[in-house]
């Protein structure tokens, strides 16, 4: 009850629902590679494995389902989608289930919602260096890793993905296609953009600039998601 609560009073300061989607399991994520740059990431080599792309099914298949019980029209749906191959193809896939044209209007690549960045000396590295990334991430999400991109630098683009949205679309529901790390950190500021709602209305800038602190953007990782892991936000 109180979480329906949060979420009724999250949606008077958004104007479009929000569903989230992690990228089906990718090439590299078979590989246990690290590919987070964008020159790499566009490349078809690093899209989608057979088991990702069976899951960017399933999760079109979920996402239709979610429709037709909350009498969601699919002219009312806009995928916003991260411009790397893994999460095009992930977007593609789910646009087909729910039968609207892919490319067309309801469906928008978003460069910043791309890969977070980890830097030159992590790029094509092992997995378990992620480990070392949040790490740092739980001591100071200001800093970012070498060369790369840190959880507040992130955050920067991902506020301006929502502020966009929000002033193009009214009454939506958004699907964001996109990756691990950013999305945890989209999660991170909802929920605290939720808590703080409850207490302190306001206008959406002026709440999201309250709780970019890194007492909460430390946090990130207590919202991970699995490969083609579909999830409501607000």
């Amino acid at each position: 009850m109180l979480e329906r609560s949060r979420r009724e009073m999250a949606s008077e300061i958004l104007r479009n629902k929000y569903w989230i989607l992690r990228h089906g399991k990718s090439i590299p994520n078979e590989r246990g590679i690290i590919v987070s740059s964008l020159e790499k990431g566009i490349l078809k080599e690093f899209g989608l494995a057979e088991e990702g792309i069976a899951q960017a099914q399933s999760a079109g298949e979920q996402f239709l389902k979610v429709l037709e019980e909350n009498n969601i029209l699919p002219q009312d749906v806009r995928i916003c989608f991260s411009p790397f191959s893994r999460t095009r193809e992930t977007a593609q896939a789910v646009a087909k289930e729910i039968n609207i044209s892919f490319p067309g209007d309801q469906c928008e690549e978003m460069n910043e919602l791309r890969e977070r960045f980890f830097g030159p000396s992590f790029e094509l590295q092992s997995h378990e260096k992620y480990a070392e990334i949040w790490a740092l991430d739980e001591i100071d999400p200001l800093t970012p890793p070498d060369g790369g991109e840190s959880v507040a630098d992130v955050v920067s683009r991902l506020v301006s993905v929502l502020t966009t949205i929000e002033s193009k679309f009214q009454g939506c529901v958004i699907l964001l296609v996109c990756h691990g790390d950013p999305l945890q950190i989209f999660q991170t500021v909802a929920a605290a953009i939720k808590q703080d709602t409850i207490s302190n209305n306001g206008e959406l800038g002026d709440i999201i600039r309250k709780v970019l602190v890194p007492s909460i953007l430390s946090q990130h990782r207590k919202f991970a998601l699995l490969t083609g892991e579909l999830r409501q936000v607000a």
